[in-house]
């Protein structure tokens, strides 16, 4: 007999694409009398639960519940999903993405076959807007450059990764590592993977699991998302230092370089040569890499496009980086006078 499967969906103001994102869940080759969909709303402001109310009145067939969600952030709206899911099966969906088809049939195959205790598959990243910026930001956001080495943006072979986005795991699992950190505001399904590590689980990627992600639509947005990412990564790794990889350790020391060598150079020109150099060397990476996307999708805006999406990426993430380990040092050390 096929498990019932709970996906759970945190949102808040997505009157655009909570819609689509029902619809693609209502297409899945999974049988539907056995899946349910619990959305955690924070309160939204906009029609999101008209919405809500509206594909349910239209698809009688498939169980949609709505909790509220109080907090406004992603980890305490998960845990209050899981709270009113059933499923045997739980799977994290996003509401600015939507599952191929064939997504929740995959993920219950492959836990099913006992590949990991957490399973998901790869983004196909998709512009969040039909602007240019929109588009630069999405390739930028599956590119290497742009986000190093996370398969789950860009490979076409199945592997055991740290983490996967929109996991999917049994339910039991809760009871051997606990629901989401929600004093993590972001980064908590790095998080949650890393405690299932460290209990000897694995996590596994499959790139046949696909789903579509819209990428934010500005680089203002973009701004503050990557400057989130990288503030909580380091209060992540505060707990987990031994999850640190190479790709999170360069926009930090990145960042800190230029605001280093700009500082010294006041008291010797040598280094703003030396900053010149640096500057010179990383934006003709970009270019290089925004010149042959350009030329690859034939898209011209990408050969500017490109460089100004990822350097926005990792200028945000190494600042957000380098301001939560401020916070940190300045909170210790009010700590220490009490």
């Amino acid at each position: 007999m096929p498990s019932t499967v709970s996906i759970i969906i945190p949102c808040f103001n997505e009157q655009a694409t909570i819609h689509p994102l029902l619809e693609a869940i209502y297409a899945q080759t999974y049988a539907r009398e056995k899946m349910e969909v619990v959305i955690a709303d924070g309160m939204s402001t906009d029609r999101t639960r008209e919405e809500i109310a509206a594909f349910s009145g239209s698809h009688p067939d498939l169980q949609v519940a709505v909790v509220d969600n109080p907090k406004r952030h992603i980890p305490a709206a998960l845990n209050a999903a899981l709270n009113e899911a059933h499923g045997e099966i739980i799977i994290r969906q996003d509401a600015h993405s939507w599952p191929y088809p064939d997504y929740v049939e995959r993920c219950v195959a492959d836990l099913e076959t006992g590949l990991g205790e957490n399973v998901g598959g790869v983004w196909e990243i998709r512009p969040g807007a039909e602007t240019w910026a929109a588009k630069s930001i999405a390739a930028a956001a599956a590119h290497p450059l742009g986000v190093g080495d996370a398969l789950y943006r860009h490979t076409e072979k199945p592997a055991y990764v740290d983490t996967v986005p929109f996991g999917a795991f049994k339910r039991e699992v809760l009871a051997l590592v606990g629901f989401f950190d929600e004093s993590l505001l972001s980064n908590e399904d790095y998080e949650f993977n890393a405690r299932i590590r460290a209990r000897g689980g694995k996590v596994w990627l499959d790139p046949a699991i696909r789903s579509v992600y819209l990428a934010r639509g500005t680089f203002g947005s973009l701004a503050r998302q990557y400057w989130r990412y990288g503030f909580w990564k380091y209060r992540m790794l505060r707990r987990y230092p031994k999850t640190l990889r190479w790709r999170q350790g360069l926009p930090p020391f990145f960042v800190l370089s230029l605001v280093g060598l700009a500082l010294l150079g006041i008291f010797w020109s040598g280094f703003w040569i030396l900053l010149a150099v640096e500057a010179l060397a990383y934006l003709s990476v970009l270019a290089a890499a925004g010149i042959r996307s350009a030329w690859k999708r034939r898209e011209g805006f990408l050969a500017f496009g490109l460089p100004m999406a990822v350097s926005v990426m990792h200028i945000s993430w190494g600042s957000g980086f380098l301001w939560s380990i401020i916070k940190g040092l300045v909170t210790f050390k009010k700590a220490e006078k009490k």
